[in-house]
């Protein structure tokens, strides 16, 4: 089939670029070898954040746009995205307080803060947003960023993306591609089947994150000058550590910092490490020395000690940054660079190297532009799918959702808010007992929210629904998993 644009890539820039794309009109494929979110973008610490320690490094401008993209997301996904208030507790030993505290000015204003509250400083008694803290800890800085939950937003991107007319096509593979004049000449392979398929395409974009450089040279025949530098970050999930739903930034010291963060309601997540890979990007898992790391990370600060016996999770992701040359991985630059190889007479292939969740949406403008794509800009005022919430005031959608369906249970009613928003009635129909959802799977999973997933979110698998439509994974009975299986296997 002949399309405008061919994206590889199904991770958060891909389907950004996707949905942008489709919504000017260009007719859109998109191919991932895997799930949507299956690795890196589902790896992260779920934040929208302008990354506060980015300004020690002066990536002013990262920071800016970072900032100011946090409000826009805010107000198109506020189902999936809400503000998250952080505790920078303070030590003689780490960085001094008037450097915190100029640095906390800078990251309130350089990015057009609006909904979100100022910092203010803090004296801690061990209650409050003291509440986890050891009690040698006195005095800290409370701030604000966004919390996200990373893999629906990259499945959000895609739904619309297809909505609008994208063809978005997991589990299938660019087994090579050539620049035949003015269009690329492609094959994919649908990977369950074998199944092999041309595509012509005017324009192709290479979003493979940690396999970008492996596309280019190994299936395109491109060569680059631009590379990456493979940073692994591993995240642990513990029991509860505090009460409240505040977060901490805690500094290490080797200048590092690590988050402690309220996570499914019953859990703490904590991270994130940063080293340099080398190696296979997929499979990655978190080493034992990590898992010590962020222990002894929050050991330093919190009442409560972790013990590498108490993680009941971890993940791990590889993040594809542009190789700017620092040799310590916690410096290599955020920022994303985006390498356009246009010919003359040639067709058009963009790649991207780097960047973060919180800037993919501008980052997929600004590849478009480099593509020379005509139409207006939209995305910054266009709701995600389920994010058209009346004011954006999600509390009161929340509460009209369990109103208007009383027989479903408090935390199943919030948690299908949270997840879907409005579409969450595409779900629920018009059940009036948990027995007309269908089968129950535990943990409040039903056979009418798997039906969905598969028919408008593109799941596949048990891990698919159990580990990026959602975090079920750690809420469901031991035997979910098998039953989901077999119940996808039949239908």
């Amino acid at each position: 089939m002949d399309y405008d644009l061919l994206v590889i890539g199904g991770g958060i820039n891909g389907a950004g670029i996707a949905r942008d794309a489709a919504g000017r009109g260009l007719s859109v494929l998109l191919v991932e070898q895997d799930d949507l979110a299956g690795h890196t973008s589902s790896a992260s610490t779920k934040l929208i954040h302008g990354g506060l320690r980015y300004l020690e490094q002066y990536e002013f401008s990262l920071v800016r746009e970072a900032l100011r993209e946090r409000e826009r997301l805010l107000r198109i996904a506020p189902h999936i995205i809400w503000p998250l208030r952080f505790v920078l507790p303070l030590s003689a030993d780490m960085r001094p307080a008037w450097l915190l505290r100029l640095g906390l000015f800078l990251y309130d204003h350089i990015g057009g803060r609006r909904s979100l509250p100022a910092t203010l400083p803090l004296r801690l008694n061990g209650a409050g947003l003291g509440a986890g803290l050891g009690n040698h800890v006195r005095r800290a800085f409370a701030y604000s960023d966004c919390w996200v939950e990373d893999s629906r937003l990259v499945v959000l991107n895609g739904v619309d993306a297809a909505a609008r007319g994208a063809r978005v096509c997991t589990r299938t593979r660019l087994v090579e591609a050539r620049r035949d004049g003015e269009v690329w000449r492609a094959v994919v392979r649908d990977r369950p089947s074998g199944r092999e398929n041309p595509v012509v395409a005017r324009m192709m974009v290479n979003a493979a994150g940690p396999w970008v450089s492996e596309v280019l040279g190994g299936r395109l025949g491109v060569n680059s000058q631009r590379r990456t530098r493979l940073v692994k970050g591993s995240h642990i999930v513990v029991k509860r550590l505090y009460r409240g739903e505040h977060a901490y930034i805690l500094q290490n010291p080797d200048r590092r910092i690590v988050f402690t963060i309220p996570y499914e309601r019953r859990y703490t997540l904590i991270g994130t490490t940063d080293e340099l890979y080398e190696g296979d990007p997929s499979g990655v898992s978190i080493a034992d020395h990590e898992t010590r790391y962020l222990c002894d990370s929050v050991n330093r600060w919190m009442a409560s000690a972790v013990e590498p016996e108490d993680v009941v999770w971890s993940y791990a992701g590889i993040r594809a940054l542009f190789d700017d040359g620092s040799k310590d991985a916690s410096e290599v630059t955020r920022d994303y660079v985006l390498d356009l190889d246009a010919p003359v007479g040639g067709a058009k292939l963009l790649s991207v190297f780097g960047g973060k969740i919180t800037t993919y949406r501008r980052l997929a403008e600004q590849a478009l532009a480099k593509l020379g794509v005509r139409g207006a800009a939209w995305t910054a005022t266009s709701a995600l799918p389920g994010g058209d919430i009346p004011d954006g005031n999600f509390a009161a959608f929340a509460q009209d959702l369990a109103a208007a369906h009383p027989f479903l249970p408090v935390t199943l009613a919030r948690r299908l808010a949270r997840a879907y928003g409005t579409r969450a009635t595409r779900i629920l129909g018009r059940a009036v007992t948990m027995a007309a959802l269908g089968e129950d799977f535990g943990g409040g999973l039903t056979g009418a929210e798997v039906d969905y997933l598969v028919r408008e979110e593109f799941a596949r698998t048990a891990h698919d629904i159990l580990w990026r439509r959602s975090k079920l994974g750690l809420h469901v009975p031991a035997d979910t998993a098998e039953k989901l299986a077999a119940y996808l296997g039949a239908t």
